[in-house]
């Protein structure tokens, strides 16, 4: 069986290989089964029969599944005549993990300006509780 990468349903001619991986990676990533596949996979290396055990689709349907994660790298297969055993690969989701990283000094941006947002409401808070104090309470102090 052929496991070389087929163009995605989708993609453009694309000439960076590096983006190529990401965008078979996230589109594999896109889909819930494949998720759980990989999760069960995580756990150690399965036959594609035992992959399928939880699933409530045919053999068929996961087996189709499996080879879009062998094409994007999520996942490896070795087969032994029509036994095929699965493993996860975790490079190409690090690639993953890299690209979506570039983007955290804007997230933590976000993140500060909502921590500001939050103690200015605190600071209000403080001066409003001290305007609604009565003046001998606050002699007593």
């Amino acid at each position: 069986m052929d496991t070389a990468p087929r163009p995605l349903p989708f993609a453009e001619e694309v000439e960076n290989p590096h983006e190529e991986l990401l965008d078979r990676v996230f589109f594999a990533l896109s889909d819930p089964v494949r998720r759980a596949i990989l999760k069960r996979l995580g756990k150690g290396h399965l036959l594609v029969s035992e992959v399928a055990a939880p699933f409530d689709i045919s053999l068929q349907a996961v087996s189709r599944h499996v080879q879009v994660l062998v094409q994007a790298g999520l996942v490896q297969q070795e087969r032994t005549g029509r036994i095929a055993r699965c493993r996860l690969e975790v490079g190409p989701m690090f690639a993953a993990a890299a690209w979506i990283n570039q983007y955290s000094q804007y997230w933590q941006a976000q993140f500060d300006a909502l921590a500001g947002w939050v103690k200015s409401l605190e600071r209000g808070r403080g001066r409003r509780r001290a305007a609604r104090t009565p003046r001998a309470a606050r002699g007593r102090r």
